[in-house]
């Protein structure tokens, strides 16, 4: 299977040239063409066709996945082993055409092994650093829960700054630099769970789920999902990977709708302290989690062909980027954050 790339034109190109924008504030939105846009579509619906005939019956998680990425933001798939958690990672590390490097976490894996380490060069007579995986555009952790809390705790700075700070100096990291990391249930031997510091900064956080019965029967009887993702071609570049997400960037974002985000939060909050004493196993959500929030709607309209958000994006969105920042880490079962992201969406009206 080929998919080719896709190039978008040379207005594009340009466009990808600027600046970034996630630290932008709502109003400012660039300049897209419709030309532009209608590019950028078609490269989504091939990416996302192309996803089709590789991750069988799980569209919905893939444009999950997909929005995530297009955010600029980390993502992290929770689920038993071998329902296709890595198979997905390295499909859109494929199609994306981003430089990808896989690290299989264990226990006894250390900090250094993904940062990298400073070692002496005696042919120059100095100390210089040499980089680990981490100097990647996406850098792809699996069973990241296997692995102990001291290198967990590697990749704090590099997913919240972009950078990693190494014996006093600043190692700027490429662009774009998306970290998708795997995990098994908290529930199973040989996990750690992670803190909330570090589910805090993916955006999103997946469940694949078991597949139906029909993709079950496709994926028992087809061809290896490893050998076919290796004749898959890049759809697009990184200039093009850039337009795309200015493209999320130029999604208007109404007054109503950041009632609605503001409405969420609050909820959120004052679930957190119903009852004597408050639910010990919950967090009210915190303004970083409304711009999540808001970055994920945007780019989930984006995919949805519309150039402003609808509340049924925020809708959309909301259970995978609040779930893992309800609940406590060391009760976070997915589907419980779920639950509480659900009540509250049943909570907050649409005005």
């Amino acid at each position: 299977m080929n998919g080719g790339s896709l190039k978008i034109n040379q207005s594009a190109a340009q466009l990808a040239a600027g600046p970034r924008l996630d630290q932008e504030p709502l109003s400012f939105a660039p300049q897209i063409s419709a030309e532009v846009w209608a590019s950028s579509h078609e490269a989504v619906n091939r990416l996302l066709t192309l996803g089709s005939q590789v991750i069988l019956g799980k569209d919905f998680q893939l444009r999950l996945c997909l929005a995530c990425l297009l955010a600029e933001g980390h993502l992290l798939i929770e689920d038993v082993p071998g329902v296709g958690k890595t198979t997905l990672v390295k499909f859109l590390a494929r199609v994306l055409g981003l430089k990808a490097k896989r690290i299989q976490m264990t226990n006894d894996l250390l900090p250094g092994d993904i940062l990298g380490t400073t070692i002496f060069d005696r042919v120059a007579g100095e100390f210089r650093f040499q980089e680990g995986p981490i100097f990647s555009q996406m850098l792809i952790l699996d069973e990241l829960n296997r692995a102990t809390p001291k290198t967990q705790s590697a990749t704090l700075q590099a997913m919240e700054e972009r950078e990693v700070s190494m014996d006093g100096v600043n190692h700027i990291l490429p662009f774009p630099f998306l970290v998708v990391a795997t995990q098994n249930p908290h529930e199973q031997s040989g996990t750690y769970s992670l803190p909330e510091s570090q589910l805090d900064r993916f955006l999103m956080r997946v469940e694949l789920g078991f597949p139906d019965r029909h993709s079950e029967r496709a994926l028992l009887t087809g061809q290896s999902r490893a050998s076919l993702i290796e004749t898959i071609k890049p759809v697009i570049d990184i200039s093009d990977l850039r337009v795309l997400m200015n493209c999320v960037q130029s999604i208007h974002v109404s007054p109503p709708i950041l009632d609605y985000v503001q409405n969420i939060l609050a909820a959120s909050r004052t679930i957190a302290h119903e009852g004597s004493g408050g639910r010990e196993d919950h967090w009210g959500l915190s303004p970083r989690a409304g711009m999540a929030l808001l970055k994920a709607a945007r780019s989930w309209a984006f995919l949805q062909n519309r150039t402003m958000v609808l509340p049924e994006d925020v809708q959309a969105v909301t259970p995978p980027v609040i779930a893992h920042r309800l609940v406590r880490a060391f009760e976070a079962s997915f589907k419980r954050g779920v639950l509480l992201a659900e009540e509250i969406l049943l909570r907050v009206g649409v005005d």
